[in-house]
């Protein structure tokens, strides 16, 4: 079985980022590494190979030939990569980055492919069931636990009260919550094996993507101010004179939480 990974390179959450001032999107012009909600997907991957038999082979779309954080990932153990890598991708919203995406998976021909939830420096949550469509493959979201058995897979869906057993026909998409693996740390022998790993490069073009579906031209969005996060107020202080009780009760219902 060949599992993709899609994987996002982002800039380091750990150095203080900067937005460009015409577009008011997050500078990416330097080193990127994996995102951490990455990592699960990959972790996970790595792991149904092992058991099922097969490969993993990742999926990115990063500026600038960008490939540090594919690195990382395929240090830990994937054997391939592809890089979606052209100037025209600037700009590109989410389902324009779900059409790059789609169009790379394609080429590599997986039976299973594997998400985050959302990535930390988008939260949009919306590129694996793009994906999915785009494909007209069939989905399931926040995995916990996933198992191969024969030609579907059986998934743990994750809720706000437990889970659900779900089964899926393959080729399926399944997007991975975060914190349900320990994703592995690459060895330095894992470390050396990556730089000699496959790591294809593709464009737009080599694609077959119009270029006025992605970019600034094909976005569907638009961000049109940028704030700060107000500061955070001081809160009130209710002092016990035999009727604190009463007043914290009123004071949830004022805020409609009881």
């Amino acid at each position: 079985m060949k599992i993709a990974v899609c994987v996002k390179q982002i800039p380091d959450p750990a150095e203080e980022g900067s937005l460009d001032d015409a577009t008011k999107t997050l500078k990416r012009e330097g080193k990127l590494i994996l995102d951490d909600s990455d990592a699960y997907g990959v972790e996970m991957a790595l792991q149904l190979a092992d058991s099922a038999g097969g490969e993993v082979v990742l999926v990115s779309m990063a500026p600038n030939g960008e490939t540090n954080g594919l690195r990382t990932a395929l240090a830990m153990g994937a054997e391939s990569a592809i890089l979606v890598s052209d100037p025209a991708l600037q700009g590109t919203d989410a389902l324009g980055t779900a059409k790059v995406l789609a169009a790379a998976l394609k080429t590599a021909s997986p039976d299973l492919i594997l998400t985050a939830t959302e990535s930390t420096d988008g939260y949009t949550g919306t590129v694996p069931e793009q994906i999915a469509e785009l494909l007209e493959w069939p989905s399931v979201t926040f995995a916990k636990s996933i198992t191969i058995d024969g030609d579907k897979v059986k998934v743990e869906r994750q809720t706000e009260v437990g889970y659900d057993e779900v089964e899926c026909p393959t080729p399926c998409v399944v997007s991975v919550t975060a914190g349900v693996v320990e994703p592995r740390y690459p060895s330095f022998k894992g470390i050396m094996a990556a730089k000699s790993k496959p790591l294809e490069e593709k464009t737009i073009a080599d694609l077959g993507i119009d270029a006025s579906q992605i970019g600034w031209e094909g976005a569907r969005q638009e961000i049109v101010d940028v704030a700060e996060v107000p500061a955070r107020e001081a809160g009130e202080v209710i002092t016990d004179e035999g009727d604190a009780h009463e007043k914290i009760v009123d004071f949830l219902k004022e805020m409609k939480v009881v």
